[in-house]
């Protein structure tokens, strides 16, 4: 029989209370009730029996609080012990406020803990027995370090439990402990939400891990945790964190607003999800690393910072039937030797690549659609993946890319609405292409560049907006049974040196069939161009939509013919040879090489109906004077007409006064006029800053500055702007309009030249005249030079320059005073031809 035992204060209660809630534990036997008055009772509790504590008057009207410096305020050493409707205070946030130890048993329901965790400490594994508790509708606030810890052999529960402002992890679990959670509400934790340990295990059902400050919910080591109908709110690191072997299965929960990634899984662990979604990621939306292996199916990845999903090292990644929205890269990036497998998954609307694969990572993909990405697939490994089945639409860039060396088959995949080329298949790549489409593509349906030779089999390409297939240099494959229909180019292009074999290919109402550069070596097996035979060296077959063809010619399948455009005179290489040949400016010679090189590349991607990456080739040279702006500017319009970027390449060279006027109205057409004349070439502007004085006022400059951007604009591909001055003032002109930042993207520092240079570029200009310097000479020009001031007087190689004329001036009367002079004499400059410094 159940015996009732009363607490109350003195003069409360009743004959037989007890004054103190100890006192009444003590005299209970196992099984009794302890009923306990309203009040605060300042105490240390051990409840080593098994008693039922209760509040008289309800929930809230009992405070159990530990004694200052002591704790914990509840100490359970016995099995079966509950507390109903009673508030625990612990001395100490850092401490526990309920303890449970070894082999006991505790129940709290409707009650609250305050200032201080509970801890539950079970038994070592190889002792046996439990420990066990169970929290319902309870609430748990204000700990330091935990809110709940289970530790070794415990199992828990909690029902309907609230856990809220927790200085560290809301709930830890260690050992081979257990949880069964049931509508957990856990709230504003400055570490994880909850932390599994060792062997311990969790089953989280329909709670809620919100506001925590790093994971919301961190499985290491061994452990494991199933979670279903849950959420994990804007979590300071990830959503899901599994690292070390851990496993967990999730099951339509949602991960919303993580700081980091909203889903991870390193080293060997291992994640299955199923009908989950995670939104707004700071990081990627799910990570995969090292060993460990993601399964996800029927879930959503939503608007991720980074990659939608990412796999390093060899990671796994099996996603079914998910979905990818929105991000600021890439829907899926695979490195390393991951290897990801999409099946009947769609992804949508990424800022990058929709799929990317990288390094030695492998991709399978079935049935999978990549709408509105900036790119649609990218396959840069050798590993050898497979896309089946596939659907690209509306990138904005190239639909699938094979980069340089890797290794892909495509069957029955679709492209269409790509803003560049449909398919390309970079240098070196193997690609094996069996049927599908390639459809209402901006650029050519499918580009093959130099080495690169894919074997395709049925493929339609169907209205590119350039060629149905374009190949580069030295390209080459084989087309069998390949349709090109209504193309505006040439159906197939062949440029120099390549030699694909065209077998069963069929051409219909194209501009023109056929279009080859000199030295194309095509083979043409039964093909026809609108039913008519299709061979090699005859006149291809006319448009039966009678729409003007465009000529074979490789410049104009890809552009249209200026007629004002001058012939090309001068050769790339001769010219990089002069660049090479300027004496230092090593800086520059660099600068100037790659961007050539980037040129090079936008005129071959404009050749193939690739877009052209951002670029301006408008330049700021900044320098102090004589360092060779105005002789690199020369060269740089040479070269950009060897590229075929500029009709003329003709250098115009203005300053402020060509192009400032004196009054209102002036300056606009003076500007202009300048503009015009380097149409086709190079307008350099020298000392540029003072266009954008330090104190404009109603300066004529800034007219002039704004004018040059208009027109910069209205002729962007038919002139070249070089802005050219100090250093430090440069800043200052480029900052004084706003359109002139983003159209100087780059800017060439020309360094002084240090003395060894200037002597270079004076024995330069005497082996120009047929002059030579003794090397005594050389070595007291040297000396002179490293002596020389570098005040505002100092010219560099205007310097250089000046003092060769003064050394053949001094000869000139030098050798004037001889009365037979040698051969040798009249040629030699001495050290006694040199000015002397103090003349500087």
């Amino acid at each position: 029989m159940t015996t009732r035992h009363t607490v109350a204060p003195k003069g409360q209660g009743g004959r037989g209370a007890y004054r103190t809630i100890g006192e009444a534990i003590r005299a209970a036997s196992p099984g009794d009730l302890v009923v306990i008055a309203p009040g605060t009772w300042t105490e240390n509790l051990v409840l080593d029996r098994a008693v039922v504590l209760t509040a008289e008057h309800g929930r809230g009207s009992v405070v159990i609080a530990a004694p200052p410096g002591e704790a914990p305020a509840v100490t359970v050493d016995g099995p079966d012990c509950a507390l109903h409707n009673i508030t625990v205070w612990g001395s100490d946030a850092g401490l526990p406020a309920v303890s449970v130890s070894p082999g006991a048993g505790l129940v709290l329901e409707e009650c609250s803990v305050e200032g201080g965790r509970v801890q539950v400490k079970g038994p070592d594994d190889e002792e046996g027995g439990t420990t066990a508790v169970v929290l319902r509708r309870c609430r748990l606030e204000g700990a330091r370090l935990a809110g709940l810890h289970l530790a070794g052999g415990v199992r828990g529960r909690l029902e309907d439990t609230a856990m809220t402002g927790v200085d560290g992890t809301g709930v830890v679990l260690s050992g081979t402990a257990s949880l069964d959670a049931v509508r957990l509400r856990l709230e504003r934790t400055t570490g994880s939400g909850v932390r599994l340990r060792g062997r311990s295990r969790l089953r989280l059902t329909d709670s809620v891990l919100a506001g925590s400050g790093r994971a919301g919910l961190l499985l290491e080591d061994s452990t494991e945790a199933t979670a279903g109908e849950s959420r994990i709110e804007t979590p300071g690191a990830a959503g899901v964190h599994l690292t070390g072997s851990a496993r967990a299965e999730l099951t339509d929960c949602r991960i919303r607003g993580a700081a980091a990634s909203g889903l991870v899984v390193q080293e060997t662990a291992r994640l299955s999800a199923s009908g989950c979604s995670v939104a707004d990621a700071g990081a990627n939306g799910l990570l995969v690393t090292g060993s460990g292996e993601a399964e996800l199916a029927d879930c959503r990845i939503d608007r991720s910072t980074f990659s939608a999903v990412h796999l390093a090292g060899t990671a796994v990644g099996r996603l079914a039937d998910c979905r990818v929205r929105g991000g600021s890269e890439h829907g899926v990036h695979a490195t390393g030797e991951a290897r990801i497998e999409l099946t009947d998954c769609g992804i949508s609307d990424v800022a990058m690549t929709g799929v990317s694969v990288l390094e030695r990572a492998v991709a399978t993909l079935t049935g999978c659609r990549v709408a509105g990405s900036a790119a649609g697939i990218g396959i840069g490994s050798p590993a050898g993946s497979t896309v089946a089945d596939t659907t690209v639409t509306g990138t904005k860039e190239i639909g699938v890319q094979v980069a340089k060396g890797a290794t892909v088959s495509l069957a029955g995949i679709r492209i269409s609405g790509a803003g560049a080329a449909g398919l390309v298949v970079d240098e070196g790549a193997e690609a094996t292409v069996t049927g599908g489409r390639v459809e209402d593509c901006a650029g050519s349906g499918a580009v093959v560049w130099t080495g690169a030779r894919p074997e395709v089999t049925g493929l339609h390409i169907d209205r590119p907006g350039k060629n149905g297939v374009f190949l580069a240099e030295g390209a080459g494959g084989t087309f069998t049974s390949l349709e090109v229909t209504r193309a505006g180019f040439p159906a197939l292009h062949v440029a120099k040196g390549a030699d694909p074999v065209f077998r069963h290919c069929r051409i219909r109402d194209c501009a023109e069939a056929l279009g080859t550069d000199e030295g194309a070596e095509p083979v043409l097996e039964d093909c026809t161009a609108d039913g008519t035979p299709l061979t090699f060296g005859t006149p291809a077959a006319a448009p039966a939509n009678g729409r003007p063809g465009a000529t074979s010619s490789s410049a104009s399948a890809t552009k249209a013919a200026d007629d004002s455009e001058e012939p090309e005179e001068e050769n790339l290489e001769d010219l990089l040879g002069e660049l090479h040949e300027l004496v230092g400016l090593d800086r520059v010679k660099q600068d100037v090489g790659s961007l050539v090189k980037l040129m090079q590349t936008v005129r071959r991607r404009e050749e193939a109906g690739l877009p052209a990456p951002p670029l301006s080739r408008h330049l700021v040279f900044a320098g102090n004077p004589g360092t060779g702006k105005t002789t690199v500017a020369r060269l740089y319009g040479r070269l950009l007409k060897a590229l075929g970027l500029l009709r003329r390449g003709h250098l115009v060279e203005v300053d402020r006064t060509a192009l400032v006027g004196e009054y209102v109205g002036h300056t606009g057409p003076k500007t202009t006029a300048a503009f015009n004349r380097a149409l086709g070439g190079v307008l350099f502007i020298d000392e540029a800053y003072s266009l954008a004085p330090a104190f404009a006022g109603n300066d004529f400059g800034t007219e002039a500055v704004a004018t040059l951007v208009k027109l910069m604009e209205d002729h962007r591909d038919d002139v070249v702007v070089i802005a050219a001055g100090y250093p430090g003032d440069m800043h200052r002109f480029i900052g004084s309009n706003p359109g002139l930042a983003s159209r100087f993207g780059r800017t060439l520092l020309f360094e002084d030249y240090e003395p060894g240079e200037l002597v270079s570029i004076v024995e330069f200009q005497a082996g120009q005249h047929r002059y030579e310097l003794t090397p005594t000479a050389r070595t007291e020009l040297f000396s002179l030079f490293q002596a020389m001031p570098r005040g505002e007087g100092f010219g560099n190689g205007r310097s250089a320059r000046q003092i060769f004329q003064e050394m053949t001036e001094r000869q000139a009367q030098r050798v004037a005073e001889l009365t037979a002079p040698t051969a040798e004499q009249l040629i030699s400059l001495e050290a006694h031809d040199l000015p002397h410094p103090a003349a500087r």
